[in-house]
């Protein structure tokens, strides 16, 4: 298993978090019609578990993994309570790993996922993820097969808690499917809407974004190993 020490002496690393969180938080604030309902969701990929506590100390008490293998290392090291959100594609031999160590899984777009979920776990969290942009390499349910992926949860007992999205790179791309996705969430009586991460979570939070998950913009650049 990957280890990530936990590193002594944080309070540069604290600091410097804390100023981007100000940052951030006035950003919310100038784009939300309601700035208390947005949670940040503090996404640790690449960064060891020292900033993951760096987080939770500053309040934050979500956070986000894009793989397993991280999302379960970290977890057994952090001290800090949090609730952990898997953001990354499931594979289907890692469900069962990613359910013990996510509390909410974030990525989920096939109906095999869905029944593989609800076999392991009754009654575990999700959000569908939905893709806006028709591209196959990326992860998420095409808008017109996202109701039937949540009924199909629902029926299957789990607890399907929002819709998550990453959005299109251009802006006016972003926009429609922040606002498609807020449109759907509201037909289908879901409350969260995960949507924005550092470079567009300002128009996310303007069209309703609960949830904007952020890396780079929190804890600034990912240094390669």
């Amino acid at each position: 298993m990957t280890t990530f020490p936990v590193s002594s002496g944080n309070d540069p690393l604290v600091a410097r978090v804390a100023a981007n969180l100000a940052v951030i938080k006035e950003r919310v604030a100038s784009a939300s019609s309601d700035p208390s309902r947005v949670r940040v969701v503090a996404v640790t990929k690449g960064f060891d578990v020292a900033y993951v506590e760096a987080a939770a100390s500053l309040g934050l008490d979500t956070v986000g993994e894009n793989y397993v293998e991280e999302l379960c290392a970290k977890r057994e090291q952090s001290r800090s309570v949090l609730r952990w959100h898997f953001l990354g594609a499931l594979q289907t031999n890692k469900i069962a790993r990613a359910l013990r160590c996510a509390d909410v899984l974030c990525g989920v777009s096939r109906d095999k996922e869905i029944r593989k979920i609800a076999q392991i776990q009754a009654g575990a969290s999700i959000y569908v993820q939905v893709d806006f942009t028709g591209v196959a390499e990326r992860n998420g349910a095409p808008p017109s097969y996202v109701a039937a992926l949540v009924g199909l949860a629902r029926g299957e007992g789990l607890d399907v808690r929002g819709l998550m999205t990453v959005a299109p790179p251009e802006p006016e791309g972003a926009r429609r499917a922040f606002r498609a996705t807020v449109d759907l969430a509201d037909e289908l009586s879901l409350r969260e809407r995960s949507m924005g991460m550092s470079d567009d979570f300002e128009m996310a939070c303007h069209a309703g974004s609960t949830e904007i998950r952020l890396g780079r913009a929190l804890f600034g650049p990912r240094v390669s190993p």
